[in-house]
């Protein structure tokens, strides 16, 4: 354990204006050296230490991603947060979830996750928390605020370097409910859950084949975001040759997981959040249980067959983090693959804790993964898509896209403006929405039948190319 600060790189407390496009909904988030800086980083520190000194804290946890500009960024942020008087707890490299796991588990007042997430690998940011609220929105700007005023707490925190890496395995590991042995590949697309997903395997019961374990931050095999159906290619393919019973992927700081059944055909994140639910209401019956607009009505339908109550909810990990706690649900997903457990666990989005449940999930069901999803009604449904949009009028062409559609709305269509636009027709439904952490808008429909899908597509189209843009179907 380390008492004492290591730090050397200088940096002023002055004024300081971000960048605003890196001031996200739920994150600050953008290209390095373009966007982010080490400055903007030692600011984000100060800004962050103040709020938490401002609501009664003392203790911040920071952790880092496998990016080669994230622990320079969180030497900064711990610069920052130390001036301020804050005491800092430098887990070092990790996933998001070992953070939050930090601040959950120690009592920490707040923590920060350096992490560029899913994006490019030029990309970098920075994710906060306090200890029981998420940071998001109007917080998001008010650091801003306080940044550019350079209205700091003053004070001399203390430093402190822990390694959790095994608390936070044991932890996950106590909610494995079956010794069953199962095979399993598993994809970290070289990002920063590699080494703990080695050690992990090794306490598991079956056999374990790991694809890109290995922490680099240039993502050589495939960019480290499992929504997106190439990027699971090479995990369809291993599933295959070695006959495993499913493979998982994580994103670039395991937030988020993606699954391949037996038969090496991907499971979108909707209906994996249905398969959970089965299992959550058993102990919680009639819960709320919560997705985000993008999931598809066929997980919606099953949740409320099941005995739960469906809630659809705005997307955003922060955003649902935030409306499990308000309606007490034990159970929350978003169709990116952030999945959030209450029922045992702590609510946040942890895929390697994900990934222990799904084993405790299909060893329950006695069933392979393919056929506990054999009952569900068959749709036609196009993958989450991205295009890219210019981000400084991406909020206002949305805007025109959604006036666009109410205004040329028809008998019997369903239109729902809680985050973007989401539109039910006698066909299905279609959705369109702004990207909180990329410069793009996104897109996606399901139809009752492969006809139904593609008027929906078209449906889609037609709007979207009345505010200048094409979509990629």
């Amino acid at each position: 354990m380390q008492t004492a600060s290591t730090h050397t790189t200088a940096y002023t407390r002055t004024p300081h204006t971000f960048t605003p496009s890196i001031l996200r909904e739920y994150d600050i988030r953008g290209i390095v050296d373009q966007d982010i800086t080490a400055e903007d980083a030692f600011a984000i520190g100060c800004a962050f230490g103040t709020m938490v000194r401002h609501r009664g804290g003392k203790t911040v946890a920071v952790g880092y991603d496998g990016r080669e500009t994230s622990p320079i960024y969180a030497d900064a942020v711990a610069q920052g947060l130390l001036s301020t008087g804050v005491d800092v707890t430098d887990i070092g490299l990790g996933p998001s979830p070992m953070l939050y796991f930090a601040v959950k588990s120690r009592k920490e007042d707040a923590g920060i996750m350096i992490t560029g997430s899913h994006n490019p690998s030029n990309y970098n940011g920075f994710k906060m928390i306090f200890q029981n609220q998420s940071v998001y929105g109007a917080l998001v700007q008010e650091l801003g605020q306080i940044a550019s005023e350079a209205n700091y707490e003053t004070g001399e925190g203390t430093y402190t370097k822990i390694d959790l890496s095994e608390e936070y395995l044991t932890r996950i590991l106590a909610d494995l409910d079956t010794d069953r042995p199962f095979k399993v590949v598993w994809d970290n697309g070289n990002g920063a859950a590699g080494d703990l997903l080695q050690r992990l395997v090794k306490k598991l019961p079956g056999e374990h084949h790991l694809l890109y374990e290995e922490i680099d931050a240039t993502f050589p095999n495939h960019h480290p975001d499992p929504t997106v159906d190439k990027n699971l290619e090479d995990l369809i393919t291993a599933v295959k040759e070695n006959k495993a019973d499913f493979g998982i992927a994580f994103d670039g700081d395991a937030d988020r997981i993606g699954v391949v059944d037996n038969k090496g055909d991907i499971l979108r994140c909707d209906i994996l959040l249905s398969l959970y639910a089965k299992s959550v209401l058993k102990t919680h019956p009639n819960a709320p249980i919560v997705g985000d607009m993008k999931c598809s009505k066929t997980m919606f339908d099953e949740i409320k067959s099941l005995g739960g109550q469906p809630v659809m909810w705005k997307t955003g990990h922060s955003l649902i983090k935030t409306k499990m706690a308000e309606i007490k649900s034990p159970l929350a997903g978003e169709l990116s693959g952030h999945i959030f457990f209450a029922d045992r666990y702590y609510g946040y989005d942890d895929a390697l804790y994900c990934s222990i449940r799904l084993l405790n999930t299909i060893a329950e069901s006695g069933q392979t993964l393919s056929e506990m999803t054999s009952h569900m009604p068959k749709s036609f449904s196009t993958p989450e898509i991205r295009f890219d949009v210019d981000e400084a009028t991406k909020f206002e062409k949305l805007a025109t896209l959604v006036q666009n559609v109410k205004d040329s709305a028809q008998d019997g269509m369903d239109i729902n403006d809680t985050d973007g636009v989401r539109v039910s027709t006698e066909d299905g439904w279609w959705l369109v929405r702004a990207s909180n952490t990329q410069n793009a808008l996104t897109v996606r429909a399901e139809g009752i039948s492969e006809e139904g899908l593609e008027r929906l597509k078209d449906m889609i189209q037609a709007h979207v190319q009345k505010i200048g843009y094409t979509v990629p179907f």
